[in-house]
């Protein structure tokens, strides 16, 4: 379409008093229900508020006629009242929660709060357009310049790999790739953020004169600038815009394992058994690649590996156990396969190299909804109708070998490749979560997938960081990546326990140098949304890393325990993140923007609203020679030490020791194997759930509430029927729980809703932590005080 005429037809024309006052080259500026439109510079420019907080800018060359529907964006334009004021060249647009200021002579456009203070601006005459060719479609590459405050710092983008937090004095390339999940939004301590919405191979640059966007294929360049006040306004804000997060099962929160790969359901029927006979919690295990034979039957969605006779026997017996099977799918099939000969009707394949490289596998064309039709149409008949509970969605990039610059002008259906690859794992996530959401309302979707894009949140997908290395910087450099990704609004991220790629330890599972980093991983892995234990090379079992009475074994299963024990902690911040817009991982700035020694610390975090972690990411107990062909050995004759970062403006606790401790200062915590430094902001109200073998084995009728002094406090406690839609209507139950700390005294409030399953009456016990009492990852055995519970409103005095 004519932007430039689409958007006079829709605009209402302004004030002839303000039209006769504005200078003559912005004549052609009409005021509209939520905004203005016009040309300067050259340029066709709408500014349009989506909301009191949501400013939509669009530029494209004048007179350039051009279809644009965003595949990230599904939220509609409000209904509101935005005012317009002219002073010299600057039209003022105001909601009541925004000022947007335009030039009309340089083109500039820059973004205030209500009160007037700046927020984020474009640079003068920082809008460009280059032609470009597009596979023979004249088009343009665009780019777009700003400039930010000296002492700013900004996160997000996604997950680019890097040991830094704050993404400042960066450059970043972004196309979707192995490891590299490209989510172009950030967000800034100044309490904003931006999506810059184009799917085609960007450039991030931040540098002393500027920051900016490239993109190399764009008919417009169209960005949103969201004003948040902090952090938890600006990602709800990115949500509203791009998508809630749906809830998902209480059973994805316990522990899950996988391996690269379990080649026999013998073998995948075996780990259950295991973990049950030594009573290790598990709720998942994953069946990797291959179950469908060879490559050029690739990913048939089938089990057609004679290794796997009978697949609903392995299923079956894995439900038996109360576990639950999560299996591998790829975007891409070998030629010998259903799926493969259905796409190739419909030219519904990309012809470029993708792994394997053997096999004539090919990625299919996830643009296309007929496409995402037939992937789905075997998914559900070759698997999911045998029973299986959720998808490891993986190399949904997709995976593409040989680069060649020719390989993005192949056709999709939306498009070159090039002009969409971005979009690539939003579109192949969302055909299997709305199939499956047609099907079924009675399992919630589950994704667990290696890419991510604006806006996948909606589609339950569970990002994962790749096949990452085994190594100490690699374990470093998860913390910040995770830590930007969620800050880009997609709020489940994990990572392989211990790393994927174990080619620097020999010995495989029996190295104590790998242990000791497998140990770390997985302490920093239960402060995770997901908690998954996975890689090549090493059987990573617990069992197969050592026995009871081994360090390596017995800190897995303190951890493990204690993951279960926070699971009405980890379910109920779940609930925040779907109802609340909510996030797992956050960064420091996010609880403490004020204290501006944290705005740079990238290997510590919060886990929801409660836990500073500070992962313990260097070897201190094993060392390896020089010559790594030699036996690494062991020394735990002094206990190693980490420095930790408690921000100021409240007392904290430790974990461990219930000492309490003030904010602004570095600590020194000791470290021994098995701890990991842990500290809950005083004010946290902490529910500890029963010792289990799976998430649902026992219901929480006799939880431990855990209450750390020193501030006022609350937490909602979240309980539904754990995996179904029911929720979506109102199926689910509330219990506010208040902490004034002055009176000492715990309010609970009366509960909220019902469903079917709910306990009617149960019993809490009450702990306030001190060094004595609810300390550890160990149930308490005393209590302050229990109370019983029937739904109606309580005031303990402890």
């Amino acid at each position: 379409m004519n932007m430039k005429f689409y958007l006079k037809i829709s605009s209402i024309l302004v004030a002839a008093a303000f039209l006769s006052t504005l200078p003559v080259e912005a004549q052609t500026f009409r005021q509209t229900k939520q905004g203005i439109t016009g040309t300067t510079q050259g340029m066709d420019i709408e500014i349009q508020f989506v909301s009191p907080e949501i400013v939509r800018v669009v530029k494209a060359p004048e007179g350039r006629s051009f279809t644009k529907k965003s595949l990230s964006v599904v939220k509609s334009p409000e209904s509101m009242s935005v005012t317009t004021e002219k002073k010299g060249e600057t039209v003022s647009l105001k909601s009541n929660a925004v000022r947007v200021d335009f030039n009309v002579g340089t083109g500039r456009i820059s973004f205030f709060d209500k009160q007037g203070k700046a927020l984020f601006t474009e640079k003068d005459y920082g809008a460009q357009f280059t032609p470009f060719n597009d596979a023979g479609n004249p088009t343009f590459s665009v780019r777009q310049a700003f400039l930010l405050d000296k002492d700013e710092a900004i996160y997000g983008l996604g997950q680019q790999q890097v040991d830094d937090l704050n993404q400042r004095n960066h450059k970043h390339f972004m196309r979707q790739r192995a490891l590299y999940a490209s989510v172009p939004i950030i967000q800034s301590t100044k309490g904003y953020g931006m999506f810059w919405d184009n799917y085609s191979p960007t450039t991030y640059t931040d540098n002393p004169q500027e920051m900016s966007f490239d993109s190399e294929v764009g008919e417009c360049m169209d960005y949103y600038f969201m004003y948040g006040g902090n952090a938890d306004g600006v990602i709800a804000q990115i949500r509203d815009l791009t998508g809630q997060a749906p809830m998902y099962p209480l059973w994805t929160f316990g522990f899950w394992q996988s391996r690269e790969r379990y080649k026999s359901q013998q073998e995948t029927m075996e780990v259950v058994d295991k973990y049950r006979e030594l009573g290790i919690p598990l709720d998942g295990i994953i069946q990797d690649w291959q179950y469908w034979g060879p490559n050029s039957n690739w990913n048939s969605m089938n089990f057609d590996n004679p290794e796997f006779p009978d697949p609903q026997k392995m299923i079956d017996h894995v439900k038996k156990k109360n576990a639950k099977i999560m299996i591998s799918i790829w975007a891409s099939f070998g030629p010998d396969t259903n799926p493969y000969k259905d796409l190739e009707k419909i030219n519904a394949l990309f012809n470029f190299k993708t792994w394997p490289a053997d096999g004539g596998v090919k990625a299919y064309d996830a643009y296309n909804e007929k496409a995402r039709d037939i992937y789905w149409e075997h998914l559900n008949k070759g698997l999911f109708s045998k029973g299986i509970d959720a998808w490891w969605t993986d190399s949904t990039e997709p995976d593409h070998l040989d680069v060649q610059e020719r390989d993005f002008d192949i056709p999709t259906a939306m498009g070159t490749y090039r002009s969409v690859v971005n979009a690539f794992p939003l579109m192949s996530n969302k055909g299997v979560y709305e199939h499956q959401r047609a099907v079924t309302s009675d399992k919630r979707v589950y994704l667990l997938t290696r890419c991510a894009f604006a806006g996948q949140q909606r589609y339950a997908a569970n990002t994962w960081s790749g096949d990452v290395m085994c190594n100490w910087e690699t374990f470093r450099k998860q913390i910040p990546t995770g830590l930007n990704f969620s800050l880009s609004g997609i709020p489940y991220w994990n990572t392989d326990i211990g790393g994927f790629f174990n080619w620097p330890y020999h010995g495989g599972a029996e190295n104590k140098a790998y242990h000791e980093l497998y140990t770390r991983w997985f302490q920093y892995g239960t402060f995770l949304p997901m908690q998954r234990s996975h890689g090549s090379g090493v059987k990573k079992e617990i069992y197969n890393l050592g026995k009871k009475g081994d360090w390596v074994y017995d800190s897995e299963e303190k951890y493990i325990n204690l993951r279960y024990a926070l699971l009405p902690y980890l379910y109920s911040t779940g609930w925040q993140v779907t109802d609340n817009a909510g996030s797992f991982l956050r960064a420091l700035f996010m609880d403490f923007n004020e204290d501006k020694k944290v705005h740079t610390i990238s290997n510590q975090y919060m886990f929801g609203k409660a836990f500073l972690v500070t992962p313990v990411t260097r070897n201190m107990y094993v060392f390896s020679d020089k010559e790594q062909w030699k036996d690494p050995y062991e020394d735990f004759s002094k206990t190693g030490t980490q420095d930790v970062y408690l921000p100021k403006g409240t007392k904290w606790f430790d974990f461990w020791t219930g000492e309490a401790l003030n904010g602004g200062q570095l600590v020194t915590k000791e470290v021994p194997i098995d701890i990991i430094p842990l500290y809950v902001r005083a004010g946290s109200i902490v529910p500890f759930g029963p010792k289990v073998q799976y998430s649902t084995e026992k219901k929480w009728n006799n939880l431990e509430i855990r209450i750390y002094p020193g501030a006022d406090g609350e937490f909602v406690l979240y309980e539904d029927e754990n995996d179904n839609y029911n929720y979506e209507k109102g199926a689910y139950s509330i219990i506010k729980f208040t902490w004034d700390d002055a009176k000492r005294t715990l309010n609970i409030a009366d509960r909220e809703g019902t469903f079917p399953g709910m306990l009617k009456s149960r019993k809490f016990n009450i702990v306030v932590v001190d060094k004595e009492n609810g300390t550890g990852s160990v149930q308490s055995t005393k209590f302050t005080k229990s109370v019983s519970y029937g739904g109606k409103k309580k005031s303990v005095k402890l």
